[in-house]
């Protein structure tokens, strides 16, 4: 089979395609013919050798990245029933990883693709679906908040605006770009911003109008646009970490959360601690993206151009989902 391997940590070039033996499915498993696969900012951190506690331990080298997958059931392993044959599938973990033609899954942790859904917004749901699930819990949103996300125009910040506009929250996109804040806009946020603008939190307020305040800011990006955006925050509210796309971290001090009545939630971290939820979360976003609740934005590359699409991730130039296409 075809897959992109990391041989020396490093740039985005390092990746390889490059040809390794097929892998086979043993007790308990699938093998998997990939017709889509998941990529995620996390990855370009850790193909640079970058060890940080948001993110898994490094793996041994040589290695192929990834991990979610979709496609179709083509082997089963000896004691697997052999209805799986043929079947769409996704799931949120392979081997030897999910940048390649093929991939080894346990069948217990394969979902069906539902009718309807293709591969690519399958793969998209699975994971960073199943972590805006898990996230939007953590935030616990109303109908009358006031909700700033950043990262908006990004595979969780989309998903995140399009639930709370849904639910008829008051929603501030902020995101990176002209094209990006005219795609927050149309997911239907009421007011959408460039955050690479200087003084661009003075323009929320200006155009809440009234007084009126942030009641939650849910995060994907920390640093110094995380600390903008808890200058909106109204005391009372509530400020959730959903991300950390500038590898910064903002935590503003105990004595100022308690003096403004602010409750802070790394809701990413929770997460991480609490992988038995998962499945719970993956066959909500499944089902959610399957009743058009939820819609995904993709962004596709080949396979062989997995070094391109990470050299696009850390340029901040790709919206939404992306994702590599054998």
């Amino acid at each position: 089979m075809r897959a992109v391997v990391l041989h020396e940590f490093g740039p985005a070039e390092n990746l390889r395609h490059e040809t390794l033996p097929d892998p086979v499915a043993g007790p308990g498993q699938v093998r998997i013919a990939v017709k889509a696969a998941g990529v995620h900012f996390v990855e370009t951190v850790m193909r640079r050798g970058e060890a940080s506690d948001m993110a898994p331990p490094l793996p041994e080298l040589p290695a192929v990245f990834g991990g979610e997958v979709a496609g179709t059931v083509e082997s089963v392993g000896p004691d697997v029933d052999g209805e799986w044959l043929g079947r769409s599938v996704v799931v949120p973990r392979s081997v030897p990883g999910g940048y390649a033609e093929l991939a080894v899954a346990d069948v217990a942790k394969l979902h069906v693709v539902p009718d309807g859904l293709g591969f690519e917004a399958a793969v998209t749901m699975v994971v960073t679906g199943a972590t805006t699930m898990g996230l939007l819990s953590s935030a616990q949103l109303r109908a009358d908040d006031v909700v700033l996300v950043t990262s908006a125009a990004g595979g969780v910040g989309r998903l995140v605006v399009q639930y709370a506009h849904a639910l008829g929250a008051t929603v501030v996109g902020a995101a990176g770009g002209p094209a990006k804040v005219e795609a927050v806009r149309a997911l239907g946020a009421d007011i959408a911003v460039d955050y690479n603008e200087p003084g661009w939190q003075h323009e929320v307020a200006e155009r809440l109008g009234g007084g009126r305040r942030v009641t939650a800011v849910l995060d994907g990006v920390s640093g110094e646009k995380g600390a903008a955006a808890f200058e909106l925050i109204a005391d009372g509210g509530r400020y959730v970490v959903i991300g950390w796309s500038s590898q910064e971290a903002f935590e503003p001090g105990p004595e100022l959360l308690a003096e403004r009545r602010i409750t802070f939630t790394n809701a990413l971290l929770q997460l991480l601690a609490s992988p038995e939820d998962g499945p719970a979360y993956e066959r909500e976003a499944l089902e959610a993206a399957a009743k058009g609740e939820l819609v995904p934005d993709v962004q596709t590359f080949p396979l062989e151009r997995a070094a391109e699409a990470h050299a696009a991730i850390e340029r901040r130039e790709t919206t939404g989902k992306v994702v590599l296409v054998p």
